[in-house]
């Protein structure tokens, strides 16, 4: 039997947005005991700490163009280490840190061959700099990925959109600004808000999901942890009412790891400032337990 690798890869980045605390992502998780968790499960896990954040002291002072540069630099090091990982053998989980920073990740695991994304999020992440209010860069990461938004992004570690609108499913959407909600429309990815789920249950959301992605044999989860509701996961850099419970969060992981075709991971957006006794930490690590195969049977 092959050895099962995985390969963690912290990214604590809070340059996409202006409020500080999700650099600590990283650390919230290894602390709540996620290498300890893959390794009961069978796995060999290697953790190549976290990448060097280029101007991450500039943050209250900086404005788009500046922080656009560093952003950039930080992405294309997740890009070379995802795509390392990837041609290594191994399962690259990307530890956040805030939602731009897939730019990088997904970029590098797609760089030999396509990959169902499933992007987990309370929002859309399809801003531009040209919709959006607040130019935060961890409200574009989808975009970019598809080829809309700044160049600089855009032909991040090769050239043009790195993903298709075909290989995209986006579940527990509520927070939209109005044009970013024009363009998601518009952008033929398949979409599954909260209004979805309640109407057809999480079963119905998954069924179909993982139907569009029947003749695809790898799979991407992006996971940004503001996608549960914040009673349940209270530390996350952009809260939304209105999210998944645990065992909605639990179903997803669950059903993605049935299908055998888990190739990489992001888990996004914890702020441990704004947590409680560490709890969205831990259940990010029980969730990607369940991603990695552990069953209540």
């Amino acid at each position: 039997m092959n050895e099962k690798k995985i390969r963690i890869i912290g990214i604590p980045m809070d340059l996409g947005q202006n409020l500080r605390g999700v650099d600590m992502g990283p650390s919230a998780i290894r602390y709540a005991g996620l290498n300890g968790a893959l390794t009961r499960l069978g796995y060999t896990v290697y953790d190549s700490g976290n990448i060097e954040i280029p101007g991450v002291y500039c943050l209250k002072k900086s404005g788009f163009n500046e922080r656009l540069k560093h952003i950039a630099q930080a992405c294309d090091t997740a890009y070379i280490m995802g795509k390392t990982a990837v041609e290594q053998g191994e399962v690259p989980i990307f530890l956040g840190g805030d939602h731009s920073a897939t730019i990088g990740t997904i970029g590098g695991v797609t760089h030999n061959q396509p990959v169902g994304i499933i992007w987990i999020d309370a929002h859309g992440d399809f801003n531009t700099p040209e919709t959006s209010s607040s130019c935060n860069i961890h409200g574009m990461g989808l975009a970019v990925l598809l080829g809309r938004g700044p160049k600089q992004l855009v032909n991040l570690g090769r050239t043009g959109p790195k993903i298709s609108s075909d290989q995209v499913v986006l579940i527990g959407v509520r927070d939209l600004d109005s044009e970013e909600k024009q363009l998601l429309m518009q952008s033929g990815i398949t979409i599954f808000t909260m209004r979805d789920i309640d109407e057809i249950g999480m079963h119905g959301v998954l069924t179909r999901t993982l139907a569009k992605f029947k003749y695809q044999p790898r799979i991407h989860v992006s996971f940004d942890m503001d996608v549960m509701d914040p009673m349940e996961a209270p530390g996350v850099g952009t809260p939304s009412r209105g999210g998944l419970t645990y065992r909605e969060g639990q179903l997803i992981m669950e059903t993605i790891a049935d299908t055998g075709k888990l190739f990489s991971l992001d888990i996004m957006e914890i702020n441990p400032i704004l947590d409680v006794g560490n709890r969205s930490g831990e259940m990010a690590v029980s969730l990607a337990a369940s991603l990695f195969g552990k069953s209540i049977m």
